[in-house]
């Protein structure tokens, strides 16, 4: 991870691996929300569809929904986000975390949705796996800033 990393997805980082399983991807049954008090409402997780690929909305935090302006959990990522699927780079991202199953990090302008309060997102996505293997679900977390570079705390 960047040096300017969030600490928030610093945190959530070193939570992921600290449910880590040995060299064996954590899955969803090592996460406990009570351990995430500090990032959980900044925390989305997609189900992963490998064939054709997609992703669904799992869980969203309360933060990504207001960031959305509403409750996605349930719908399909290009469902709820038809642009998506013009957007290859966010869906590529994605792939290349289930494909490889290295985490990922990005800071620039959101791909999911825009936002009058928030001009920029930091997030990062790393991969959970039920059976320690087969990448079946994706771990996000997100931070949003405004244009002057602050986070954005408030909505």
């Amino acid at each position: 991870m960047a040096c300017d990393t969030h600490p928030r997805l610093r945190h959530a980082y070193q939570y992921w691996c600290t449910v880590r399983p040995g060299e064996a991807f954590p899955g969803r049954q090592h996460i406990d929300p009570f351990q995430m008090r500090d990032f959980l409402p900044y925390v989305w997780m997609v189900d992963v569809q490998p064939e054709p690929f997609r992703l669904r909305y799992r869980l969203v935090g309360t933060r990504i929904v207001t960031a959305m302006g509403r409750e996605v959990t349930g719908l399909w990522v290009d469902e709820a986000h038809p642009h998506l699927r013009t957007c290859e780079s966010y869906l590529e991202r994605s792939r290349e975390v289930v494909r490889t199953g290295v985490p990922s990090w990005r800071r620039g302008a959101p791909n999911l949705w825009e936002h009058d309060t928030f001009s920029s997102v930091e997030n990062l996505i790393l991969p959970l796996a039920a059976d320690g293997e087969t990448i079946d679900m994706l771990f996000i977390v997100s931070v949003f800033y405004r244009d002057d570079g602050s986070e954005q705390k408030s909505w």
